[in-house]
């Protein structure tokens, strides 16, 4: 039986989701994270004849969290191997990726900025991605999360032993600080009323930048310059490519974006995963062993996995699923959400769209937006910048847009069309991010 509550005195203070609230916003670097892993697996885990010994030790080594799930018990971990086969995982699957903002382990450089939140510990799941691969393994769906919106948390074992007792509403990005890794996994199932989350994976900042890295760094455009003082960001309007420590500011901008919201930062961080998605499947990273077995390793070497995770052979198993899967047939989704009526800075889940999205993942059905981007970006070459500097170019070439009502009468057969409150993009298309509509921070 879980023990008592936790006391609301022990809790962590929620967070702002409004602009202009929170003056030290936390680490998001980690929103990277699901899309950053589903590229590990897309790519740098199909490295089978690459120094493949020192990827298994990582993965290995950093496999240590078990599962408890919702309503079968547990996920049963696999039997380590030494020699993945390039053989697909077998069905559909799951995969929870989470983005921790905790310091420990992570160096000077993030614990003495002005601008980031002491945090230690296992730390806020800030970032919080599912990964749904279709039995058929045609197609893909990531979607987000976000992180203040308020939904039931259920009773999660503690690390310390014992479990801490269900929670009818709290903000998902303490999840993580509640309950560890397990947490979250428990929290999205019961979400989405599924019990199939079989694989999770947790990556902290110094991945981020080590991943951008090593693919050379990544094109990002933007329809109007960033200028962001929180994060130490400045970008011209146009295409630059960033990686490190500027990847990393990128993705935790909120302030420079759009209304300064965490729904627009989803936006923007689509734009920058669709494009890394491009680039580490284009013919340069895929033909260069180096790069992957330099993203391989910076992937496993940052990343902490469910013993689900245990071997590359799952991995690669996945790598291989996902090989051919189109581009456009991998989506990104922000969770459909409105605003709490109880609190006009958190947000609860839109009763209708969430439910369609939620019964498309419970069947394994594909799904089509019905509305392009998302507050922090618009479609490349319908308001994209003109300017922006040395080295930076506007796109001049609409990106295919997705299916909508207006276009399309009816949707594919087996697709199912997502409509209210759910936005977001495919892999192929290229956004471009918007600066703010007000004042940078406030």
């Amino acid at each position: 039986m879980p023990e008592a509550r936790r006391s609301a005195a022990r809790r962590k203070p929620v967070l702002r989701h409004a602009r202009g609230l929170a003056k030290h916003p936390l680490v998001f670097a980690s929103k990277l994270v699901a899309s950053v892993v589903s590229v590990a697996v897309v790519s740098s885990l199909s490295i089978a004849a690459i120094a493949l010994a020192d990827v298994n030790r990582n993965v290995q080594q950093n496999s240590q969290v078990h599962l408890v799930q919702q309503k079968t018990g547990t996920a049963a971990p696999v039997t380590k191997a030494v020699e993945p086969q390039a053989t697909a995982l077998a069905g559909e699957f799951n995969v929870l990726l989470v983005g921790t903002d905790t310091r420990t382990g992570q160096g000077a450089k993030f614990q003495n900025r002005a601008d980031l939140k002491a945090s230690s510990g296992a730390g806020n799941n800030d970032v919080t991605m599912l990964l749904h691969v279709n039995a058929a393994h045609t197609a893909a769906t990531v979607v987000s999360f976000p992180r203040d919106l308020v939904i039931p948390i259920p009773s999660c074992p503690s690390p310390n032993g014992g479990w801490y007792s269900a929670m009818s509403a709290q903000m998902l990005n303490t999840s993580l600080t509640y309950g560890g890794l397990t947490c979250p996994v428990l929290t999205i199932e019961k979400l989405l009323d599924i019990d199939d989350i079989n694989y999770a994976a947790e990556i902290s900042f110094d991945g981020v930048a080590a991943m951008s890295d090593a693919v050379g760094g990544v094109p990002v455009c933007l329809a109007t310059p960033i200028n962001d003082p929180y994060v130490g960001l400045k970008l011209p309007a146009g295409t630059s490519t960033i990686k490190g420590q500027d990847a990393l500011a990128f993705l935790r901008s909120r302030h420079g974006v759009d209304d300064g919201s965490d729904l627009a930062r989803i936006s923007n961080q689509q734009n920058f995963l669709s494009s890394l998605l491009r680039t580490v499947t284009s013919a340069g990273t895929l033909s260069n062993p180096i790069k992957l077995y330099q993203l391989a390793e910076a992937a496993t070497q940052n990343m902490t996995l469910s013993d689900t995770l245990g071997n590359t052979q799952t991995m690669v198993g996945m790598a291989v699923a996902l090989k051919s899967i189109p581009l456009s047939q991998i989506t990104f989704v922000q969770y459909p959400v409105v605003s709490d009526p109880s609190n006009a800075n958190r947000v609860v889940p839109d009763s209708y769209g969430a439910s369609v999205l939620a019964d498309a993942i419970q069947k394994d059905q594909p799904v089509v937006l019905s509305a392009s981007t998302g507050r922090g970006t618009v479609l490349a070459g319908g308001s994209g910048g003109t300017g922006g500097g040395t080295g930076s170019t506007a796109p001049t070439t609409p990106a295919t847009s997705p299916t909508t009502p207006e276009t399309t009468a009816t949707t594919p057969p087996g697709e199912v069309q997502l409509t209210r409150g759910a936005t977001g993009q495919t892999a192929d298309q290229q956004t471009c991010t918007k600066g703010v509509t007000g004042r940078p921070g406030e």
